[in-house]
């Protein structure tokens, strides 16, 4: 159940990237896509469509440098469509088919469309990005290109280092680790971004784009904590041999390791399977050490707040950094 804390900040994300994504939606859907199955994939997409993360941190950011956030929607829409793409595409990689009780385009349509469909939002993104650049003041618009073109390929080289792990079978939880801190690249591109739209000063731009980093890592270790709890992403996940994260640090005793298999080797997992697995999880030795290094991140991002000059935006992010490790 969600606590107090967590409902407090949902509701803020979803308000901050309601006109971005409304924004992205509005030029999808007027986009002339002549297939008639790939234009289907993209209403059921669109349908189901709620980020609430990439618009909202770029419009936390570009406030806490004294931006108006409603002042630059479409670079907030641009982030949503970049997202999506590689959220797409990635579902593809992972043999995704249902997310969260829906179907993903790659379940419902096959790869080919899933395909063709998160090119058209990776063309879209980088179209409307590189056109709302031309507000910012030269170097700025340079670095701001140069921060997009570095960062997104951190999060590709991501997830071909991942395609490689899962070809190995065999690897330790802390190649899993690099991977997560470069697939954070892409929260911190939010945050810079934002951070140089709101006519932030260089060290500004530095403090929110390490924050944007921090929030990434620290957020996908949170949902891979989730689907350990969660029985229906868990069962997906051990059907594609992708374990959570928690579950292979876990795995590195040979006493946890022996009870985690024995669980999800079961054809059918029950909710006390479940719930014998997290006791597992949570116990084992190096799934206290990652807590422990999920609260220093933690820890060091708190810090950073104190660098900004808005109490109100420092506000927000240290309750975004202090709920990373709420109920786990």
């Amino acid at each position: 159940m969600v606590q107090k804390k967590g409902k407090i900040i949902i509701a803020d994300l979803k308000k901050r990237s309601k006109k971005g994504l409304e924004l992205a939606k509005q030029i999808l859907q007027t986009e002339k896509i002549e297939h008639p199955t790939l234009r289907d994939a993209l209403d059921h997409y669109l349908m189901h469509w709620n980020d609430s993360t990439h618009p909202s941190l770029f419009s936390i950011a570009c406030e806490a440098t004294g931006g108006d956030p409603d002042d630059v929607i479409s670079p907030q829409a641009a982030l949503a469509m970049m997202a999506a793409a590689f959220d797409i595409h990635d579902d593809i990689i992972d043999k995704s088919e249902i997310k969260h009780k829906i179907a993903t385009v790659y379940g419902k349509f096959d790869a080919e469309i899933a395909l063709l469909l998160g090119d058209a939002f990776l063309i879209e993104g980088f179209k409307l990005l590189v056109d709302s650049t031309a507000i910012l003041p030269k170097e700025k618009k340079r670095e701001a290109l140069e921060t997009v073109k570095r960062l997104t390929f951190e999060v590709g080289n991501a997830h071909a280092l991942e395609v490689g792990l899962k070809e190995r079978k065999n690897f330790a939880p802390d190649d899993c680790m690099k991977v997560i801190e470069m697939k954070a690249a892409g929260i911190e591109l939010d945050m810079h971004l934002g951070a140089l739209f709101g006519g932030g000063k260089d060290a500004e731009v530095e403090v929110l784009a390490r924050l944007g980093r921090i929030l990434g890592i620290l957020g996908t270790l949170r949902e891979e904590f989730v689907d350990v709890f969660e029985i229906e992403e868990l069962c997906q996940r051990i059907a594609v041999q992708d374990l959570p994260l928690p579950l292979l640090f876990a795995m590195q005793d040979q006493k946890a390791k022996r009870k985690v298999l024995n669980i999800t080797s079961k054809p059918n997992i029950t909710k006390s399977d479940v719930a014998e697995l997290v006791d597992v999880t949570l116990e084992a030795e190096h799934v206290v050490k990652l807590k422990e290094e999920m609260r220093l991140l933690i820890e060091e991002g708190l810090d950073l707040t104190s660098n900004l000059q808005r109490p109100k935006l420092q506000s927000i992010l240290r309750l975004l950094l202090s709920f990373m490790l709420e109920d786990l």
